[in-house]
């Protein structure tokens, strides 16, 4: 549903997305990469705000910049909100689906209906002025659902919510991702994106480094050996099995902790080896895991990647 070959976006001399080419589909997309990789910048060109200096933009295989019938089938929570502040949060709501099209009786049903969906109707009638940081993310979402878009973007719409709040907020996502629709969601923080979502762009510098499923992105950062953290009361032994097979570079052993650090070119094939050991060494395995699996390390080494 959104397509983008070769975008890139100036602010006078300073480049804010440089040279993007990816395509998202339907599902949950994490946009991740620090304050300033240009996250924003791309919302702001996906949902029509922003012109790109180069390259094309398509979203339902129409150019979004000013673009009508594309605004009809977006939905946009933005980062800054800007509300006023005197009105209740349905009211906002019910203004926000008035200016969508919708007739006002229409509006007002749809728009009780989405803040009963973002938890906040009991809190709906409450001046906007009076709501916490996360209420007023809430409040943000209910806007960006209310017309029923096919796609939905949020920058960094968990500031502010509580760990309650940002599990409640995760269920609607998901139930919008179980509709069909395309949600992305752009997010600095990495242990919320993996909650989130396997699927991901990386973006740093205005670039993309990376699209697609994190454990596939893994794999293809071939510079980097895969780690594995294997427990065992017999960590020693179990080192010294593990280093007489070729694809085993390296076994540093934990005394403490009863663990060994193993690195290896592939994971599958040192998986695959473990019953063998178990039942033929006679070494009692507690369990494994690989802290090389997860966003930050893989956003450490792409970023690393970048700046060689």
């Amino acid at each position: 549903m959104i397509e983008l070959h070769n975008v890139s976006r100036w602010y006078g001399q300073v480049l804010g997305v440089n040279d993007i080419t990816c395509t998202i589909g339907p599902g949950l997309t994490a946009m991740l990469g620090m304050n300033g990789a240009g996250k924003s910048t791309l919302l702001r060109m996906i949902t029509g705000q922003l012109r790109p200096s180069t390259g094309i933009i398509q979203v339902f295989d129409q150019e979004p910049f000013a673009n009508p019938e594309v605004f009809k089938r977006l939905g946009y929570c933005p980062e800054i909100d800007n509300f006023v502040e005197s009105m209740s949060g349905l009211d906002f709501v019910v203004y926000m689906a008035r200016l969508a099209g919708m007739k006002k009786s229409l509006a007002i049903e749809k728009s009780k209906h989405v803040v009963e969906v973002v938890g906040m109707a009991d809190r709906s009638a409450k001046p906007i002025g009076s709501y916490s940081k996360g209420m007023r993310q809430r409040i943000k979402l209910a806007q960006a659902m209310v017309h029923n878009p096919d796609i939905i973007l949020l920058d960094e719409p968990l500031n502010g919510l509580d760990p309650v709040g940002r599990h409640e907020f995760l269920g609607v996502l998901g139930g919008l991702v179980a509709e069909g629709k395309t949600v992305v969601v752009c997010s600095h923080i990495l242990y919320e994106v993996e909650q989130m979502t396997r699927s991901i762009l990386l973006l740093h510098r205005g670039r993309l480094l990376a699209n697609g499923d994190l454990s596939v992105i893994r794999e293809m950062i071939e510079r980097f050996p895969h780690k594995l953290d294997i427990e065992s009361p017999k960590a020693r032994e179990l080192a010294a099995e593990l280093m007489r097979h070729p694809g085993v570079l390296s076994a540093t052993v934990d005394d403490r902790r009863f663990v060994v650090q193993v690195e290896t070119r592939n994971p599958q094939q040192l998986i695959d080896l473990l019953p063998e050991i178990v039942i033929d060494k006679q070494i009692p395995l507690l369990s494994f895991t690989s802290p090389d699996d997860n966003l930050e390390s893989v956003f450490g080494y792409l970023v690393g990647e970048a700046g060689r």
